[in-house]
C-alpha cells in the first residue's frame, strides 16, 4: 500500500510540504523525500507511526518509533537534538524517506483549513497552499527553500492573473 494511502486508511490528519508539494504545485524539481506535517494530538501521532512501522517504516533515530507521539519526548528531541523532523525510511526500499515535522511552524487547523485537495493515485491528499508552503520554505531559509519560493511567488502570481 502507498504511503498516503497507509496514513489515510489511519484515520491521520496529514498536510504535504516541502519538495514534494512544491512540485505538485507545479515547480519542476527533484526531491528525495516526502515531508509531512500531521495532526500531532496523541492518538493521530500514535495511528500514523503504527501504520508506518505495520508498513516497514524504521526509524532513522535510534529510539522506539511511537515515542514520537509523546509531545514532551519532541520538544526535548527539538531543544536537546536541534531535531525538527523525526525521519523513518522504508526498509524494503521501495518508498522514499519520510519526514514528521515535530512541530508545525503554521497551526495545524490552519494549514488543514487552507490545503488544496489534490488527487494521487485515486486518493484525495491535502497540500499545504501556497501561501503555506511559501511561508513554510522562508522559515526554513535553506538555499534550495529560498529558491522554491521565487518559482513559487511566481507561480502565484500567474494564477492570481485573470
Amino acid at each position: 500500500m502507498h504511503l498516503f494511502s497507509l496514513l489515510t486508511a489511519s484515520g491521520t490528519h496529514f498536510v504535504i510540504v516541502g519538495g514534494l508539494a512544491t512540485v505538485m504545485h507545479g515547480v519542476d524539481r527533484t526531491t528525495a523525500d516526502v515531508d509531512l506535517i500531521i495532526d500531532l494530538t496523541p492518538e493521530s501521532a500514535r495511528a500514523a507511526i503504527d501504520a508506518l512501522t505495520r508498513a516497514g517504516y524504521r526509524s532513522m533515530a535510534p529510539v522506539n518509533p511511537i515515542t514520537f507521539a509523546d509531545a514532551a519526548t519532541r520538544a526535548t528531541w527539538k531543544r536537546d537534538h536541534g531535531m525538527q523532523v523525526f525521519s523513518l525510511w522504508d526498509s524494503a526500499n521501495r518508498s522514499p524517506t519520510v519526514d514528521l515535522f515535530l512541530e508545525s511552524p503554521i497551526p495545524f487547523a490552519d494549514l488543514w483549513r487552507d490545503a488544496v485537495d489534490m488527487t494521487f493515485r485515486g486518493i484525495t491528499i491535502k497540500v499545504a497552499s501556497l501561501a503555506h508552503l511559501i511561508r513554510l520554505k522562508e522559515l526554513a531559509g535553506r538555499p534550495q527553500d529560498l529558491a522554491d519560493v521565487e518559482r513559487l511567488r511566481q507561480i502565484e502570481n500567474t494564477r492570481r492573473q485573470p
